[in-house]
Protein backbone atom coordinates (compact mmCIF):
# COMPACT_ATOMS: atom_id res chain seq x y z
CA UNK A 1 0.00 0.00 0.00
CA UNK A 2 0.86 3.63 -0.40
CA UNK A 3 2.66 5.70 2.27
CA UNK A 4 1.78 9.24 0.18
CA UNK A 5 -1.45 10.95 0.90
CA UNK A 6 -1.85 11.41 -2.64
CA UNK A 7 -0.72 8.07 -3.96
CA UNK A 8 -3.70 6.52 -1.61
CA UNK A 9 -6.16 8.84 -3.14
CA UNK A 10 -5.12 7.73 -6.80
CA UNK A 11 -5.51 4.35 -5.71
CA UNK A 12 -9.36 5.21 -4.21
CA UNK A 13 -10.12 7.24 -7.42
CA UNK A 14 -9.19 4.50 -9.34
CA UNK A 15 -10.99 1.92 -7.79
CA UNK A 16 -14.26 3.78 -7.80
CA UNK A 17 -13.78 4.80 -12.00
CA UNK A 18 -12.97 0.92 -12.47
CA UNK A 19 -16.46 0.03 -10.87
CA UNK A 20 -18.03 2.78 -12.80
CA UNK A 21 -16.54 2.09 -15.92
CA UNK A 22 -17.38 -1.77 -15.49
CA UNK A 23 -21.14 -0.98 -14.92
CA UNK A 24 -21.35 1.05 -17.92
CA UNK A 25 -19.45 -1.74 -20.08
CA UNK A 26 -22.13 -4.58 -18.13
CA UNK A 27 -25.08 -2.14 -19.20
CA UNK A 28 -24.00 -1.98 -22.89
CA UNK A 29 -23.16 -5.75 -23.15
CA UNK A 30 -26.44 -6.74 -22.19
CA UNK A 31 -28.50 -4.15 -24.55
CA UNK A 32 -26.47 -5.36 -27.47
CA UNK A 33 -27.49 -8.98 -26.82
CA UNK A 34 -30.82 -7.85 -26.47
CA UNK A 35 -30.63 -6.68 -29.97
CA UNK A 36 -28.97 -9.86 -31.18
CA UNK A 37 -31.39 -11.77 -29.51
CA UNK A 38 -34.58 -10.26 -30.79
CA UNK A 39 -32.75 -10.34 -33.87
CA UNK A 40 -32.34 -14.12 -33.44
CA UNK A 41 -36.28 -14.68 -32.81
CA UNK A 42 -37.27 -12.65 -35.96
CA UNK A 43 -39.03 -9.91 -34.02
CA UNK A 44 -38.44 -6.79 -36.07
CA UNK A 45 -40.58 -4.95 -33.47
CA UNK A 46 -38.78 -6.19 -30.23
CA UNK A 47 -35.21 -6.07 -31.94
CA UNK A 48 -35.83 -2.15 -33.21
CA UNK A 49 -36.50 -1.26 -29.46
CA UNK A 50 -33.44 -2.83 -28.48
CA UNK A 51 -31.68 -1.33 -31.19
CA UNK A 52 -32.96 2.51 -29.82
CA UNK A 53 -31.81 1.26 -26.13
CA UNK A 54 -28.36 -0.39 -27.26
CA UNK A 55 -28.20 3.15 -29.78
CA UNK A 56 -28.34 5.14 -26.38
CA UNK A 57 -26.23 3.37 -23.96
CA UNK A 58 -23.76 3.21 -26.62
CA UNK A 59 -23.71 6.56 -26.74
CA UNK A 60 -23.64 7.66 -23.08
CA UNK A 61 -20.24 5.19 -22.83
CA UNK A 62 -18.89 7.22 -25.34
CA UNK A 63 -19.40 10.16 -24.07
CA UNK A 64 -18.02 8.69 -20.38
CA UNK A 65 -15.01 7.95 -22.82
CA UNK A 66 -15.57 4.29 -21.77
CA UNK A 67 -15.50 3.06 -25.73
CA UNK A 68 -13.94 5.08 -28.58
CA UNK A 69 -16.27 6.75 -30.63
CA UNK A 70 -15.21 4.52 -34.05
CA UNK A 71 -15.84 1.38 -31.98
CA UNK A 72 -19.38 2.41 -31.09
CA UNK A 73 -20.01 3.84 -34.62
CA UNK A 74 -18.97 0.31 -35.98
CA UNK A 75 -21.40 -1.62 -33.32
CA UNK A 76 -24.27 0.62 -34.24
CA UNK A 77 -24.24 0.41 -37.93
CA UNK A 78 -23.81 -3.43 -37.11
CA UNK A 79 -26.64 -3.99 -35.46
CA UNK A 80 -28.88 -1.54 -37.51
CA UNK A 81 -27.91 -3.06 -40.99
CA UNK A 82 -29.10 -6.50 -39.21
CA UNK A 83 -31.95 -4.94 -37.64
CA UNK A 84 -32.85 -3.87 -40.98
CA UNK A 85 -32.44 -7.23 -42.98
CA UNK A 86 -35.32 -8.65 -41.08
CA UNK A 87 -38.48 -7.66 -43.19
Amino acid sequence: MANIKSAKKRILVAEKRTARNKAIRSKVKTAIKKVYAAIEAQDKAAAEAALKNAVSELDKAMRKGIYHKNTCARKVSRMTIAVNKLA
